[in-house]
């Protein structure tokens, strides 16, 4: 009798075991797989200067400070948006007054903001994309703008341009401004008409600078250089050139244009002027 029990205790535990070991089993399965779509994720790189974030789109899903937030309009969909989005300051909170940010995209393009812009009355958000929501693609055969958009809430309020809203962000970091990092770019302190041209350079570097080099001076790499081997103004006609800042496909177009036009309130005819002469005092300087 005490045999057959014993004989009962070892065969109910042997299917205890087995049981349990086909439970961990499962379970390490789905953590590994549960894992390898965490590692699958696109990321977001984010330097404070003293460490790196890497932020997953998980992990910014489940940010304590996520939240729906909308757009009326934006360069990218030209349209209202709903985004899941996270504000740029909760993210980088070492933003500083006079200091500058880097946002590298994917396809070359480089936007170099000033913290005075980015900590001003419009408010700026790191939007993401998920499986679950994707974002329309941007153009017949093009990705769409994800998986990170730095949009803002209040654009108006802070002057922002078109190019201060990069799209297909890949990292995030503290800077120098870029003529610190770059003096090649600066008009020759003998320049005659040296205060126009650094009104010029300011212009260049907020809405050119994103998508071209000048003497292989930069960052972004999506344009061609604006001033090796000849600048623009150089072999465009005056009017010409205008017209293609304004409207390029109106002057020359190809299927792999990116370029996009600069209105009048995007780009003032004052500051036109003034970028037309940092153009010309640049082909002077090579």
């Amino acid at each position: 009798m005490k045999k057959n029990l014993y004989a009962v205790s070892l065969s109910l535990l042997s299917l205890a075991v087995l049981a349990a070991c086909q439970n961990t089993g499962g379970s390490a399965q789905s953590g590994a797989a549960q894992t390898a779509q965490l590692a699958s994720e696109p990321v977001l790189q984010i330097s404070t200067g003293k460490e790196q974030q890497t932020w997953s789109l998980s992990a910014l899903s489940a940010h304590p400070a996520r939240q729906i937030v909308q757009t009326p309009d934006d360069p990218a969909y030209h349209q209202p948006r709903q985004w899941q989005a996270v504000p740029l300051r909760a993210l980088l909170p070492s933003l500083k007054a006079g200091g500058h940010t880097q946002f590298k995209a994917s396809d070359g393009f480089v936007a170099t903001i000033a913290d005075d812009t980015l900590l001003s009355a419009a408010t700026p958000w790191i939007a993401f994309e998920t499986a679950a929501k994707p974002w329309p693609a941007l153009g017949a055969g093009k990705p769409s703008a994800g998986p990170f958009y730095l949009i803002w809430i209040d654009a108006a309020r802070g002057n922002i341009s078109q190019e201060q809203w990069p799209y297909q962000i890949a990292s995030v970091a503290p800077v120098q401004s870029l003529t610190e990092r770059f003096p090649a770019l600066l008009p020759a302190a003998s320049a005659p008409l040296k205060e126009q041209a650094l009104r010029g350079l300011q212009a260049y570097s907020r809405h050119c600078s994103v998508c071209h080099t000048l003497n292989k001076a930069g960052d972004a790499s999506i344009g061609p250089d604006l001033n090796l081997p000849h600048n623009p103004t150089e072999y465009f006609q005056e009017k010409m050139l205008r017209q293609l800042i304004r409207d390029p496909a109106s002057v020359r177009t190809w299927p792999q244009q990116s370029m996009p036009g600069f209105s009048k309130e995007v780009l003032s005819e004052a500051e036109l002027d003034d970028l037309l002469v940092y153009l010309k005092q640049m082909a002077a300087q090579r």
